[in-house]
């Protein structure tokens, strides 16, 4: 089973990453670092536009644990950006079927933006046929 963590935050080795590894373990994943990719906005088309290489990374993998810091009450812009792009681009069946996990790390989180991390993430997994496993906070 290959498992890919789709990191958003900017920061390669903070505590997004460090709460991750906690939850996996000891299991071998591979890490995509948003932070590392040219990813534009809804309703932006440049040519060197590189989610089609995130998605293809996410096609390949079994399970897909995306991860977050908590930035101004909410997911990191790097994750909004990959969400927001795949409405109405990625086919709703292309990941039908894959586990997904939602690590959500941030300084005293309120039960508030826990929640609504929780609702979007569900939501999104449900809309492509995700098995959504649920959120790991800190």
């Amino acid at each position: 089973m290959s498992i890919l963590f789709i990191n958003g935050s900017p920061n390669k080795n903070g505590n997004t990453v460090r709460l991750t590894k906690k939850f996996l373990k000891d299991q071998e994943f591979k890490t995509l670092n948003l932070v590392d990719y040219k990813i534009y906005s809804y309703g932006q088309n440049f040519e060197d536009d590189q989610l089609d290489e995130v998605i293809e990374q996410m096609k390949q993998a079994d399970t897909i644990v995306i991860g977050s810091p908590l930035y101004w009450h909410s997911m990191s812009g790097a994750i909004r950006n990959v969400l927001d792009r795949f409405y109405g681009y990625v086919d709703e069946c292309l990941l039908q079927g894959k586990d997904m996990y939602f690590v959500f790390q941030g300084y005293a989180p309120t039960k508030e933006q826990l929640v609504a991390g929780e609702y979007t993430m569900s939501r999104f997994a449900k809309l492509y046929g995700m098995n959504y496993k649920g959120m790991i906070a800190e």
